[in-house]
């Protein structure tokens, strides 16, 4: 894992650094059930060192235990960290694409003080910013502030999924945090769509039809 300046020179060679720049990662994308959740963090650079050997490295890499640890100390250490989300709904009407970056936005809008560069993971530019960013392929697993947004959307949303899990208990929640497991799928076929199920997914869609 590299420092967050690192990453952008490495990437772009000639570029100018900023002093504070916003790593922003969503997490929840493929999921049948729940928001879209999104994290805009900016570390300080004295911070990045520790964070580094501490392990932050892409959420999809660490287990829950080590995420929840890591996001403590990601919160301490953080000159900002907020999180933004996209509805159910927003969802199934913009598409996930646009949900997640509408997330995303609504997490760098919430910093204080705000970036003056947003490093987004993926390939996409967010619109309607009105800020400078900067997309990075594999960001959460090149650039440490990104690293550590997706730890921080990651533990967030499964606090999030956990706690409806006592609302639905019927659909193994608690253990696929929304994803399409068999168990999942089986509870969509049986009991049919709840209101956090995104109708737009295939899934769900023909849970409804079949309730109808």
């Amino acid at each position: 894992m590299q420092s967050t300046q690192l990453s952008l020179l490495e990437e772009f060679r000639d570029a100018h650094i900023p002093e504070r720049i916003a790593g922003v990662d969503e997490v929840g994308r493929g999921c049948l059930f729940g928001p879209v959740v999104a994290a805009a963090v900016i570390l300080p650079p004295l911070a990045e060192p520790h964070l580094i050997a501490l392990g932050v490295t892409d959420s999809k890499q660490i287990s829950a235990t080590e995420r929840q640890f890591l996001a403590t100390q990601i919160q301490a250490m953080a000159l900002s960290c907020r999180i933004g989300t996209a509805s159910v709904r927003e969802i199934d009407r913009l598409n996930i694409l646009g949900a997640s970056l509408l997330a995303m936005k609504r997490a760098i809008r919430r910093l204080t003080p705000q970036p003056e560069l947003c490093l987004i993971d993926g390939n996409q530019l967010i619109p309607d910013l009105d800020l400078p960013q900067q997309p990075l392929v594999r960001g959460d697993s090149r650039c440490l502030a990104i690293a550590a947004a997706s730890i921080i959307a990651k533990v967030w949303r499964d606090q999030l999924i956990i706690r409806l899990a006592d609302r639905y208990p019927g659909y193994d929640l608690a253990a696929n945090k929304g994803y399409g497991t068999a168990k999942h799928r089986a509870a969509l076929a049986r009991y049919g769509p709840t209101p956090y199920h995104r109708l737009s997914f295939s899934p769900c869609h023909a849970a409804r039809e079949r309730a109808l």
